[in-house]
């Protein structure tokens, strides 16, 4: 199989070119140059916010294109017009806030999706930028042959959001830390390498149409993702479960200073962890276990120097530790200080 990557350096798109190169396939990147792709693969440079930025792309044939774009949808209506006749398949890797707000619980593709989206707009927003984008893939490619993944909250090495890369840090420096509650919390997410191997097969199977995708609801718990922080990283810390009430009335933001972490009943928590993954499932989509996502993620962190990359366009995560320790001063058993220091 020869395979064009739009990115291919980072997260998502690294991802996927390494798990292709596993497979023995062909693959070429194009990137801007601010981050090495990995060995074995055709490195073509083009910056495609530039007039010019698709020029390295004007000859070449491929049986598939992946494109991870997340800004405004014309760049990619402009690569998929360019390389439509000369590329198989175009695989868009979408996001499941494409879904008008709020999603109901156990929505599947066919849920209604946000209005105003185009895909000759410049940027807007995540959700129509995204849908704007998987309306150029299909109108270049047609239904048959464009693939829309809608992705959930992705995990695993390479993360540049830096979810569990804080989750990973705060377990690490051990002492108290604020468990948002229940512990029996529901989680659905997909491991990026998970994704990559089903985009691949996707491929392989001449696949077409939107799929949800990430792991069944209730793969993990959020028990289950830190007690797999603590194992991995061998901190001595201890999780104060607190309960969600208790989170929110300290004015704690969801999803933003506590990451993955949605209050159980919240439109939020349905938008993220209950999407109907059924059809992805029946396509070959496997999900490996949170203990293996949590510790291959800290095995990485650990040999970038304990610090993520993370992206300019995405706004920072994680609780800032003055706060943590107020609110678990007052949710009892607290002496004071910043939890994972000596006071």
């Amino acid at each position: 199989m020869r395979l064009l990557v739009l990115g291919g350096t980072e997260f998502v798109g690294r991802a996927v070119v390494e798990a292709a190169l596993g497979r023995g396939w062909e693959v070429t990147v194009l990137h801007r140059g601010r981050h090495a792709p990995p060995p074995g693969v055709r490195a073509l440079h083009g910056d495609r916010t530039a007039s010019d930025g698709l020029a390295a792309l004007d000859r070449g044939t491929w049986d598939a294109v992946v494109d991870t774009w997340s800004a405004a949808p014309r760049a990619v209506r402009d690569a998929a017009r360019l390389l439509r006749g000369r590329a198989g398949r175009y695989v868009y890797v979408s996001s499941c806030s494409v879904y008008a707000w709020a999603p109901p619980p156990g929505y599947a593709e066919d849920a209604p999706l946000v209005e105003g989206a185009s895909a000759d707009a410049g940027r807007l927003d995540y959700a129509r930028d995204k849908r704007g984008a998987e309306l150029a893939a299909s109108d270049a490619f047609g239904a048959d042959r464009s693939v829309l993944v809608r992705a959930g909250l992705i995990l695993g090495p390479y993360e540049n959001i830096g979810r569990l890369p804080w989750w990973l840090n705060r377990v690490a420096r051990g002492g108290p830390v604020l468990a948002p509650g229940p512990r029996d919390l529901p989680l659905q997410y997909v491991d990026v390498r998970d994704l990559a191997g089903w985009i691949l097969g996707a491929v392989e199977r001449e696949l077409d149409g939107p799929y949800n995708l990430a792991s069944p609801p209730g793969h993990t718990t959020m028990g289950g993702l830190l007690d797999a922080c603590v194992a991995a990283t061998g901190a001595a810390a201890e999780l104060r479960w607190t309960a969600p009430e208790t989170v929110l009335a300290a004015g704690i933001e969801p999803w933003g200073e506590l990451p993955v972490w949605t209050p159980p009943g919240s439109d939020l928590h349905d938008a993220l962890q209950s999407g109907d993954v059924s059809r992805a499932l029946a396509t070959g989509l496997a999900c490996r276990p949170v203990t293996d996502t949590v510790a291959d993620t800290w095995a990485w962190l650990r040999d970038v120097g304990g610090t993520a990359p993370l992206r300019p366009d995405r706004p920072p995560v994680g609780l800032d530790p003055e706060r943590e320790a107020r609110v678990l001063a007052r949710v009892g058993g607290y002496g004071g200080g910043v939890p994972g220091t000596t006071p």
